[in-house]
């Protein structure tokens, strides 16, 4: 049996290592404790104690009542309205613009891959003037498919990912099917888009977690109560009087639990997206 022989070096790094990971661990998975303390306490024992102490009563009911005032089945429906069309929107479209940018070269290819590159270095909020305007001029402001249309837009992010995972692709598949009499819209949807099962994974993750949470322009265009998303629902209990933290706390674990029961049934899917994502990258 081999035996492991450890300098003080060695030592040293290895404890190093683990209080590292302990001490950045402890840090991440403190606000989530906090969150959950807050979320069984009453109103006047919230105000009268620490976010950290125990509470006396354990308030069950804070989850119905959080559920019920902000409206968030509403909410949840409204919620999964807009990330299947986003995502199954943002899929077609960065795909096809990827397919178009990687397998044709033609001129002003390279400037619209730079101009994609330019739009992610400007910042979002600085261009709702004129994209409220637009929205606006095409009454799609308070209406739900309005919204999703704003969100699908082009997705640079999702783009260079396809594009990467692309490139990896021989074109050869592409000249075989053509030979067989396939037009280039069978080569993308028969061939590469199946190849590109991992990058629309990855895709799907990066562009789901950031609608879900989007709070900025569903607030912005998603005027109505009866339109609101979860993360807009969570400000019923925000007011110039007072913020209800303790049912915001409810409110924001009962927003985790689709996400939660997400992961836990598709975490291989997962796992095997980001880890090609990487490599292939």
């Amino acid at each position: 049996m081999r035996k492991h022989h450890y300098t003080p070096g060695t030592i040293i790094s290895q404890v190093f290592k683990y209080f590292s990971l302990a001490f950045f661990a402890f840090w991440a998975i403190l606000p989530i404790i906090s969150c959950v303390i807050t979320a069984f306490k009453n109103d006047a024992e919230y105000q009268s104690t620490s976010v950290m102490n125990l509470p006396k009563v354990w308030e069950f009911a804070n989850f119905a009542k959080a559920f019920k005032t902000a409206g968030m089945g509403q909410a949840f429906v409204n919620s999964l309205i807009v990330l299947f069309f986003v995502l199954l929107g943002s899929i077609l479209i960065s795909s096809q613009l990827a397919f178009v940018l990687n397998r044709f070269k033609f001129f002003g290819n390279a400037l619209i891959r730079r101009l994609f590159l330019f739009a992610t270095l400007l910042p979002g909020v600085a261009m709702q003037v004129a994209v409220y305007k637009i929205m606006g001029s095409l009454h799609f402001i308070d209406h739900l498919y309005g919204y999703i249309i704003m969100m699908m837009g082009t997705d640079v992010i999702s783009i260079y990912i396809f594009i990467q995972f692309m490139e990896n692709i021989s074109t050869s598949l592409d000249e075989s099917a053509i030979m067989d009499g396939a037009n280039y819209f069978t080569i993308y949807w028969k061939i590469i888009l199946p190849l590109l099962k991992p990058a629309i994974v990855t895709s799907m993750i990066l562009k789901g977690v950031g609608t879900y949470n989007e709070y900025y322009g569903a607030a912005l265009y998603l005027q109505s109560n009866k339109l609101k998303t979860v993360a807009i629902s969570l400000y019923t209990f925000t007011g110039p009087l007072g913020s209800r933290y303790n049912l915001i706390c409810a409110g924001v674990i009962i927003s985790l639990i689709p996400a939660l029961i997400v992961f836990l049934l598709c975490q291989k899917q997962i796992y095997t997206g980001i880890t090609a994502g990487a490599v292939k990258g």
